[in-house]
């Protein structure tokens, strides 16, 4: 039975996505405290958001079942994401369930601005006449600077551009061709500020773009220019942009976020050259439908262990990828599960090799998956596809992937790793659908990876292999099938039993004593 705990005002759609699994219980809770929240989660498997539940690291301290955090929304900034990776929860959110909603919202606050909407509509609430006062401005022919043209970004350069503006943007994951088809500029941060006369921010809110237009900025911007904010509150810096106006310089501002919500004693709230809402981008019936129906879908799909979409600390997986990617899921696992015995402890660092179609899929959704069994058996805590890479990183192991289109096999997964012991090398690679270990130290091999298996070098001359099948058949050890890698004949070679039980330790040590065999391992798969 899987649990979901949900807070915040969630569509019914949402809801009835979770009430329709058999085994699935979710729980509604609107409005619990801080406190409340931290007593109630446990047992709870997963946890549905918006904007109002704040997920800290204490919360997550006690929140010791959960999975998943989701988002019904796109801003994640009530979430501690660094937290919720090293505990092994993912957090996803909904990026494109609120695009148009938001894209129209901001469009709709440009045209307000403009033209003294809000301003008007109050005066004449008031019964005033004032014609004169409220003459704005046309948009057609003006410059339009769109600093992120990600998915909102590119919806509202889109319906700007049917206005006849021009369009700036900056965004440094957008390609020339994707801004071309919008008849958009790629250009600087620093050209748009310089060149437009109205500026509009889709950019996340984080370190590098908290503040990141503020009085420097400002400054350099035309007389008259205007700010839009449907991003995230403080990207703009508030009291900078308020000194701004009451300066003359820039003509006004339509802000839908804040620093602090509700802005209580914001600057902004001053004056009538501002159009302001509360927060209000995404609040369309049709977007709450959707993000709430979306996050529902995504939180099934991840608990069940199929695809996971709009993660944020792990990589996701569409499900169309899911199809092509799965059976190397199996690959990274046993090749990892394996390697983890082989090498044993004192990891320094674990070079993955991805050969073939693997490296032309997305391979960097099986590197957690291959890190989550090689470092398994040697961490105190609970490892899992999240924070795998995080655990390595905290224990000074060096992680990098290289990918080859060319391979000996068709495609397969490599992992070079040093040790305190010194360096080793297996490869994995997919006969049909099974996984097998191809190489181990240079030597070519063709084994399954499950059951027991009992590995060795030795030197290549008679006697060897039945001097070990005697030991284990005195232990009572059946032996299935013996592979053995060679390379020039009389030197060394890696011999690979598989077994039909397991070996304890006083026979391991029997095989240890034989003269010519070093490296006896055992590696139980299960």
């Amino acid at each position: 039975m899987f649990k979901v705990f949900i807070t915040d005002k969630l569509s019914d759609k949402g809801v009835a996505v979770f009430k329709a699994e058999p085994d699935f219980q979710a729980d509604v809770y609107p409005t619990p405290t801080p406190e409340d929240l931290k007593k109630l989660i446990v047992g709870y498997d997963a946890l549905v958001i918006r904007s109002a539940t704040t997920v800290t690291a204490d919360f997550l301290e006690a929140a010791k079942d959960l999975k998943v955090v989701g988002r019904a929304g796109v801003g994640l900034d009530n979430v501690d994401i660094p937290a919720a990776t090293r505990r092994g929860v993912i957090v996803m959110n909904t990026p494109d369930g609120n695009t148009i909603s938001a894209a129209e919202h901001t469009v709709a606050l440009i045209l307000a601005m403009a033209r003294n909407i809000p301003q008007a509509m109050a005066s004449l609430k008031e019964k005033k006449w004032e014609r004169n006062k409220f003459t704005g401005i046309e948009i057609y022919g003006k410059t339009l600077g769109v600093i992120g043209l990600g998915r909102i970004g590119f919806e509202v350069a889109k319906r700007l551009r049917a206005f006849n503006m021009r369009i700036l943007a900056f965004d440094p994951f957008c390609t020339p061709e994707r801004a071309r088809s919008i008849d958009a500029e790629l250009t600087t941060v620093e050209a748009i500020l310089k060149e437009a006369d109205i500026i509009t921010v889709h950019v996340p809110k984080t370190k590098e773009t908290a503040n990141m237009i503020a009085a420097a900025q400002i400054k350099t911007c035309k007389k008259g220019v205007r700010f839009v904010n449907v991003a995230r509150g403080g990207i703009i810096n508030e009291a900078d942009l308020a000194q701004a106006i009451r300066d003359g310089h820039v003509a006004g501002a339509a802000i839908d976020v804040f620093t602090e919500e509700p802005p209580t004693g914001n600057p902004l709230l001053e004056g009538d050259k501002v159009v302001l809402t509360p927060h209000l981008g995404a609040s369309t019936e049709e977007a709450q439908v959707n993000v709430a129906d979306v996050v529902a879908r995504q939180i099934v799909d991840a608990l069940r262990g199929r695809t996971i979409a709009n993660a944020v600390n792990i990589p996701s997986i569409s499900a169309e990828q899911w199809k092509e990617i799965q059976p190397f899921y199996q690959l990274a696992g046993r090749l990892g599960a394996f390697a983890a015995q082989y090498a044993g402890t004192g990891l320094k660092s674990v070079e993955i090799h991805y050969r073939g179609a693997v490296a032309r899929q997305k391979p960097q959704a099986l590197t957690p998956v291959l890190l989550k069994e090689l470092l398994a058996k040697h961490f105190p805590e609970s490892v899992n596809l999240v924070n795998a890479p995080v655990l390595a990183k905290e224990r000074g192991i060096a992680i990098k992937e290289v990918m080859s289109a060319e391979g000996t096999f068709s495609t397969s997964i490599a992992v070079k790793i040093e040790t305190a012991q010194g360096e080793l090398n297996v490869e994995a690679a997919l006969a049909g659908d099974e996984p097998r270990i191809v190489g181990i130290d240079g030597f070519r091999v063709d084994i399954r990876t499950s059951g027991t298996l009992l590995l060795f070098f030795n030197k290549d001359v008679p006697g060897i292999v039945g001097k070990v099948g005697t030991v284990l058949g005195d232990a009572g050890v059946n032996i299935g099938s013996l592979t053995i890698g060679r390379g020039e004949k009389g030197k060394e070679a890696l011999s690979v039993f598989s077994l039909d039980g397991g070996v304890d330790e006083p026979t391991l040590k029997k095989l240890e004593a034989i003269p010519g065999l070093r490296g006896v391992r055992v590696v139980d798969l299960g």
